[in-house]
């Protein structure tokens, strides 16, 4: 099927998966799990221009580690914390989440808004190089979870999928990319990224191990499940 061609000036929301207004509603059902910590790690976002998951793909986070009853996770990318603060909260007492981040600063503000809201514990929250820090963590996760640069995203689905168990979960964020992903003429972030998305996206769905979706809220999350024999 051809893609269609580039938003113009005069529509450029054409794109859009999820009108706003459906998306506003979603959020209106959600404010129940509103934490002082979750508000001040969402206005500090908005405030640094930071990409986060934000609410309705963090419940959904949540929700999906809960099915499954995870209780090992590991994010390839995790920033100051906000996508741990959702795993954290369903893997338990006796789970542990293995975050990544590239910025030390990102540590300590993780460290200090998942301490406030009792979820430290559970992180195991390394700095450096996501892939290098999972080739040095050993054996299999309820949970891979993909948030690093987007040229990396093929590269990191094939590291992570033979180690995650059988009816455990390998999901990853802005597999949209605002879009991209369907317009034949688009002019993207950094040279290569919609082109590494694309690949990435295909090596999922032609997985013949794995039963996979895309959620398309916000910029499209992607869950794939490993079969189970």
């Amino acid at each position: 099927m051809a893609k269609i061609q580039s938003p113009t000036i005069e529509n450029p929301d054409i794109l859009l998966p999820v009108n706003p207004a459906i998306e506003q509603y979603m959020r209106s059902l959600v404010k129940k799990t509103d934490h002082p910590v979750l508000i001040e790690m969402e206005a500090l976002a908005k405030q640094k221009n930071f990409p986060i998951v934000d609410r309705l793909v963090g419940t959904s986070l949540e929700v999906l580690a809960k099915m499954i009853n995870a209780k090992r996770v590991f994010e390839f990318g995790s920033g100051y914390g906000y996508s741990a603060y959702w795993f954290a909260r369903a893997v338990g007492a006796e789970g542990r989440v293995v975050c990544t981040d590239g910025n030390a600063a990102n540590k300590v503000k993780a460290e200090q808004y998942l301490s406030s809201a009792g979820l430290w514990d559970r992180i195991d929250f390394h700095v450096g190089y996501a892939q290098e820090i999972f080739l040095q963590t050993e054996g299999v996760f309820d949970i891979c979870y993909n948030d690093v640069d987007k040229g990396e995203y093929p590269n990191v689905w094939q590291m992570a999928k033979n180690r995650i168990r059988p009816g455990g979960l390998y999901i990853a964020d802005n597999v949209l990319w605002h879009g991209r992903v369907a317009i034949e003429n688009f002019t993207d972030i950094v040279s290569g990224w919609t082109e590494a998305i694309l690949t990435h996206n295909e090596l999922i769905f032609n997985d013949p191990e794995f039963d996979a979706f895309i959620n398309p809220t916000r910029d499209g999350v992607i869950v794939a499940r490993r079969k189970v024999a």
